[in-house]
């Protein structure tokens, strides 16, 4: 197989930054103690071909509610390639998990953002029964596919953001 990507965590200071605009009232050392035990994505076997990603807190949701999480994870990328995000199967069939913009693109150039491409996931519980689960549980997964563009494509504009930043 071919090694194309390789994850790291953002700097403490952007996870903080991220983490705050979502959950304000968290004091320094409880998000320091969270930001320490923030684990890289793994596969589970050999054969797998998704990267679990994990909780970096624990997450309690109703039937309905949805949550924002920063993950405190960024991925280097070879061009050519993407990492697409989707639920784990087993919360997407047992509790209707799903991420809100239903498959999650993080593309190559991603991680030179100005947020130094911090993963942040968007999900709903959209079943009908609550769901809890504790920090470090994997919660969606990456799988890395390749991608073409035309033979006349011109870009050149730059990404500087995350959700809808290039419009």
């Amino acid at each position: 197989m071919e090694r194309i990507a390789k994850f790291e965590k953002v700097s403490f200071g952007q996870f903080a930054k991220d983490w705050k605009n979502f959950f304000p009232d968290i004091p320094e050392d409880k998000l320091k103690n969270i930001y320490e035990g923030i684990s890289l994505p793994k596969r589970a076997t050999s054969g797998s071909a998704g990267y679990d990603l994990f909780l970096p807190c624990g997450i309690f949701l109703g039937s309905g509610e949805g949550i924002a999480i920063p993950t405190g994870i960024r991925v280097r990328i070879t061009d050519g390639w993407a990492l697409n995000i989707y639920p784990r199967s087993g919360l997407g069939s047992k509790f209707r998990l799903q991420l809100d913009n239903t498959v999650g693109i993080i593309d190559p150039d991603y991680y030179n953002s100005e947020n130094e491409g911090h993963i942040m996931i968007k999900l709903t519980n959209c079943g009908g029964k609550s769901l809890s689960l504790e920090a470090g549980k994997a919660f969606v997964q990456g799988v890395f596919l390749p991608f073409g563009i035309t033979e006349d494509d011109d870009v050149s504009a730059v990404r500087n953001g995350g959700f809808g930043s290039t419009g």
